[in-house]
């Protein structure tokens, strides 16, 4: 049944990608200038969870690395790296400038020097969930470097300005924005077949229930391929050749369910202490919530912070806000 289970992963990047075709053309045009040796421009690229961001990016830095001899590339996923130092530490590690860091005693000051120092070659840095940093002041010196290229990643654009400073603000909001919707049905219908086509056997599934698997996913590719993957994963365990019906729908919650709790996984420590405290104590307004937390870690951050970190959780369906200003109030989904 399965062929080449690397193909079911959502973090697989294929040869070619589909419906992204104007997508892809803007955030090369960004990088264009790389081909001249020069500093490509900063990019936003903004959409809902599951729209193809993640993937888009990294299929188009790759396809500048077939034509590109001198440059570099990092993928930063800001949910779990989300301190300056850490940041830092993972770029430093792709160009092997790390051996002689030490993670608790190495100034943070250090490793930018090291990194400024870097001029062998053009870098070009994703930072995925870039909203998630704790310290955007990373970003600034990412911007100062002349070689670094930045795509930032993120749902919203109001989530990530809302946190800046004026300094970072006046030079972000010149980055090329690169908007992403979610997919359509048939999108979706006609990516899974794509992704059937590589990691199963020949007629492993059918487009009948490829489209139960696209309507239930509702536009979220990383559910869709989630749920296909329990799917196959049923399949080949009870020895079937074809994944049915009755298989898909039994698939489902437990596609939705791995992707929800991956997400769970890379929540940051204070989103963490939120996420455990609406599980136990049911639904809370802003207030109540606030205090919990404040009891609970032993810097907490300010309320406006907490309110980001519940617009984010909100946004990835862990939690539920309810009403409006006074009358709102949260509990988890």
């Amino acid at each position: 049944m399965i062929r080449d289970a690397r193909v079911l992963q959502s973090q697989f990047i294929p040869d070619e990608v589909e419906h992204r075709n104007a997508e892809v053309n803007a955030l090369s045009n960004t990088l264009k200038p790389i081909m001249d040796g020069q500093t490509g421009e900063t990019s936003l690229l903004l959409g809902p969870s599951g729209a193809g961001k993640t993937c888009i990016a990294n299929y188009t830095v790759e396809r500048l690395r077939e034509n590109v001899l001198d440059i570099d590339t990092r993928y930063v996923n800001c949910w779990q790296e989300y301190t300056r130092f850490q940041v830092l530490y993972r770029l430093l590690d792709g160009i092997g400038r790390t051996v002689d860091i030490h993670r608790r005693s190495t100034p943070k000051d250090e490793l930018l020097d090291r990194l400024r120092g870097y001029d062998e070659s053009q870098f070009v840095v994703i930072l995925d969930e870039v909203d998630q940093l704790e310290d955007k002041s990373v970003l600034y010196d990412l911007y100062r470097m002349r070689n670094v290229s930045m795509i930032l990643i993120t749902n919203r654009e109001a989530e990530l300005f809302s946190q800046l400073d004026g300094r970072l603000t006046s030079r972000l909001q010149t980055c090329v924005r690169i908007l992403f919707e979610k997919y359509h049905l048939d999108e979706l219908v006609s990516i899974l077949e794509s992704r059937a086509r590589w990691g199963l056997t020949e007629d492993g599934i059918g487009n009948e229930q490829l489209a139960i698997i696209a309507d239930a996913a509702a536009g979220d590719a990383r559910v869709a391929i989630g749920i296909l993957r329990n799917a196959a994963r049923r399949a080949d365990q009870s020895g079937t050749e074809r994944i049915t019906t009755e298989i898909v729908r039994e698939a489902v919650p437990d596609g939705r369910r791995e992707v929800r709790q991956k997400t769970v996984e890379q929540l940051n420590p204070h989103q963490r202490a939120l996420y455990e405290i609406l599980q136990d104590e049911g639904e809370l307004d802003p207030g109540e919530l606030y205090d919990a937390y404040a009891e609970r870690v032993d810097e907490p951050k300010t309320k406006r912070t907490v309110r980001n970190y519940l617009a984010k959780m909100d946004h990835y369906r862990l939690v539920v806000a309810d009403g409006k200003n006074r009358a709102r109030t949260y509990r988890s989904r």
